[in-house]
């Protein structure tokens, strides 16, 4: 009986109001999917980038996303497929070159992956200690290749735009 005497109904002045459209997201897919990601959570986060890619298109953020999230999830041969399309998409995308260079490394394709450190660490212009560090391991492990010793310690580093950095541990 109250409710019939008030003037407002659901109104967003007092707080109280009525939800949007069904499907509407008020947060981007792409932040939910990087906090997920520092925490742990790759499946989750692939599934919060697969979002994004659906409201967003896939564009070079969403596809370098998905990219890094199966990279975490050792799933390689697709995060090499979608990396590369990342690149194709935007040849000047940093991240997506870094990111298939360490994917390039985890699958064993030292060469390939120096080249595209290489351009990575040219098209930042020379700006990205992360990548500048992912190319001497890059080029220490070729020149060092015929000798087959693994070496202890080798990170290489994932990098994303944004903040946060994820970090890819070497298995050889």
């Amino acid at each position: 009986m109250l409710a019939a005497c008030s003037s407002g109904g659901l109104s967003r002045g007092d707080g109280v109001y009525a939800p949007g459209p069904a499907g509407e997201l008020d947060v981007d897919g792409l932040i939910v999917g990087h906090r997920l990601m520092a925490a742990g959570e790759y499946e989750l986060a692939l599934r919060a980038y697969t979002r994004a890619a659906g409201q967003q298109g896939l564009n070079v953020d969403t596809l370098s996303a998905i990219g890094s999230a199966n990279l975490h999830l050792g799933r390689l041969n697709q995060a090499e497929e979608i990396l590369r399309r990342a690149t194709e998409e935007d040849p000047e995308f940093v991240p997506a070159w870094n990111n298939l260079g360490v994917v390039l490394m985890e699958r064993g394709k030292v060469g390939e992956a120096a080249q595209v450190f290489r351009h990575a660490y040219a098209t930042d212009n020379g700006n990205s200690d992360q990548i500048r560090d992912n190319l001497r391991l890059a080029l220490a492990k070729l020149d060092n290749r015929q000798y087959a010793t693994p070496q202890e310690n080798e990170e290489f580093r994932l990098v994303r735009r944004g903040t946060g950095d994820y970090l890819i541990l070497s298995s050889i």
